[in-house]
């Protein structure tokens, strides 16, 4: 049932329309960011379209199909050659397939191709998954077009993508495109909150990490993320307080050989606080903070910037991020930066 699902409610209706007019289209293209129940969504029209016992136009999420449609049975194996078929889930008229490499192959979409023109072994329909869609090359994509041209009216294919711009416009101009809107917070942290058992500060920072990504909240190590952050939150006091001393200790710190892999994410998390301290004096409201558990620390952070000095700070981070691409020393430009934007 479409209500299980968090968010999206514009998609919700589309697909409750097009299920009650019964002309599900015989290609759709779920397309939006990482992580906001695109596959959920798919799985959810491969349960309506089989369903046994439906409940308007909706799985009714009991019955032996829809009990069995959600269970993929993935391979063990992390060998590429046990991901190159259908993968198929309990019930034998719905797979999906999932790129063994960096594409997805001609074979699989031949796969495809030849199980779509089957008749459902045991149910109304025959629903084909192909998600990260945007991996087709060309000669898979082509491959994939001779069964967009004339799907089967029993069989459906469903792609999911949060790059449609990669996909050859062929592909998608035979589809149907749904596209998914990133979760609100509040949708993120309710769903946090019902589903996984976090405490509620914790479900609140997830949510305001994941920038509309369920999948990216429930993904966040957030351990690992309060270390590198009230690392970055000295640095940011100590931009305000002229501390030039421990600005270079911690120069010296993020560019550690045991903290190297992290720098980036770190000028992010820095980023972010300074963007929150500059929120917080010009008294926006408190769902636009994201770090709001560190509201105390930041107010006092913020009774000593404002919006100049806070756009010249984000400017020479991003100025340091640019030149990242080139093999400079890390140090000293992480030096330099420190103690210029200290002066201003």
């Amino acid at each position: 049932m479409f209500d299980r699902i968090a968010g999206n409610q514009r998609v919700k209706e589309l697909l409750r329309r097009t299920l009650e007019t019964r002309r599900v289209p015989g290609a759709l293209l779920f397309s939006g960011e990482e992580g906001v129940g695109k596959k959920l969504f798919a799985l959810e029209i491969a349960k309506a379209l089989n369903c046994r016992s439906p409940r308007g136009v909706e799985a009714c999420d009991v019955c032996p199909s829809c009990t069995r449609i959600p269970k993929i049975n993935f391979p063990e194996s992390a060998s590429s050659d046990d991901w190159e078929n259908i993968i198929w889930t309990d019930h034998t008229d719905v797979g999906i397939v999932v790129a063994p490499k960096r594409v997805l192959l001609v074979n699989q979409m031949r796969q495809i191709e030849r199980e779509a023109n089957f008749r459902p072994f045991e149910a109304k329909a025959r629903v084909f998954i192909i998600d990260d869609a945007d991996k087709l090359n060309e000669h898979s994509a082509n491959a994939l077009l001779k069964v967009l041209e004339e799907p089967p009216p029993t069989s459906h294919l469903i792609l999911i993508t949060s790059r449609p711009a990669m996909l050859l416009a062929t592909i998608r101009s035979r589809c149907q495109m749904i596209r998914f809107s990133p979760l609100t917070v509040n949708e993120v942290e309710q769903y946090l909150l019902q589903t996984k058992g976090p405490s509620q500060v914790e479900a609140r920072l997830r949510a305001r990490l994941a920038h509309g990504s369920i999948g990216r909240a429930l993904a966040s190590d957030i351990e690992s993320f309060k270390l590198q952050r009230d690392a970055m939150l000295k640095v940011l006091e100590a931009l305000v307080s002229d501390d030039r001393a421990l600005l270079l200790l911690s120069s010296e710190e993020l560019n550690s050989a045991g903290q190297k892999d992290d720098y980036e994410s770190s000028l992010d998390i820095l980023e972010t606080l300074i963007r929150d301290a500059l929120m917080l004096s010009l008294g926006v409201e408190d769902d636009q903070i994201v770090n709001d558990d560190l509201r105390d620390k930041l107010a006092k952070v913020a009774a000593s910037i404002n919006a100049g000095r806070a756009a010249n700070w984000i400017a020479k981070i991003e100025e340091l991020r640019d030149q990242l691409v080139v093999n400079i020393n890390r140090k000293v430009a992480t030096d330099a930066l420190f103690l210029s934007i200290a002066s201003k």
